[in-house]
């Protein structure tokens, strides 16, 4: 078998030890989940920027908001897939008021129809976010545990090369390249692994808190609404 045989990524791999080998599989696994919650927030965090931004031109046209509350509840009882994030969070605050309201009729206390139309869109919003940052923490987790998980590999790999040396007579390079190349490659597919999660981490939390920011928005600008009306 020549050099380059023995050095090639597949022969080494079947070559390398036992936990070296479970090391690199537990890393191809964690790198293909973390590219699947990849592209699922990817695709999640795009359709909720474009549902709210269609939200935002609804609400802010001039229309009417009660009948915008009905056909956002009539698209939800149909699909909540149908509604987006904001959508959910506003009629969250209008279903509230309107109960609040209903059963007060004799007494309308404003301040009180309020706080619950805030307190129900608070509610909705940490619903939303939940939901938003769902599986941020796994990938943040990925990036960085996994170097480590590699460099364990590494290091275990390289040990037991060296060791191999002690019934070798003349220690040569060409003796401990294969082992020192095998141990390597945990290490390789643990940076693999752990820099498109910080990369997409890093996106995804920028992403979602300007969402963020243009929920709790909305939430101020429509309180103000509501308290407008309730006078």
């Amino acid at each position: 078998m020549n050099a380059t045989q023995d050095l090639s990524f597949i022969t080494l791999i079947a070559n390398a030890s036992v936990l070296v080998q479970l090391v690199m599989l537990l890393l191809l696994g964690v790198s293909l989940t973390s590219w699947s919650y990849i592209f699922n927030k990817m695709f999640t965090i795009k359709k909720a920027r474009q549902q709210t931004e269609a939200f935002e031109r609804s609400f802010w046209s001039g229309g009417n908001l009660v009948e915008l509350y009905q056909d956002i509840s009539a698209a939800r009882r149909q699909s909540k897939d149908q509604t987006g994030s904001l959508e959910r969070i506003f009629e969250a605050g209008m279903s509230e008021y309107h109960k609040t309201k209903n059963a007060n009729k004799g007494n309308l206390d404003a301040g009180a129809m309020l706080d619950g139309a805030r307190r129900a869109m608070r509610a909705a919003f940490q619903r939303e976010m939940d939901l938003l940052e769902a599986h941020l923490s796994f990938l943040a987790s990925v990036g960085s545990v996994s170097p480590y998980i590699g460099l364990f590999g590494t290091v275990w790999g390289i040990m037991n090369a060296f060791r191999g040396l002690a019934n070798v007579q003349q220690a040569t390079l060409a003796a401990v390249a294969p082992g020192i190349a095998e141990a390597l490659i945990a290490t390789a597919i643990g940076l693999f692994a752990a820099i498109p999660a910080v990369l997409a981490y890093n996106r995804y939390s920028h992403d979602i808190d300007r969402l963020a920011m243009r929920f709790e928005t909305f939430i101020e600008e429509f309180s103000n609404i509501l308290q407008r009306q309730s006078r």
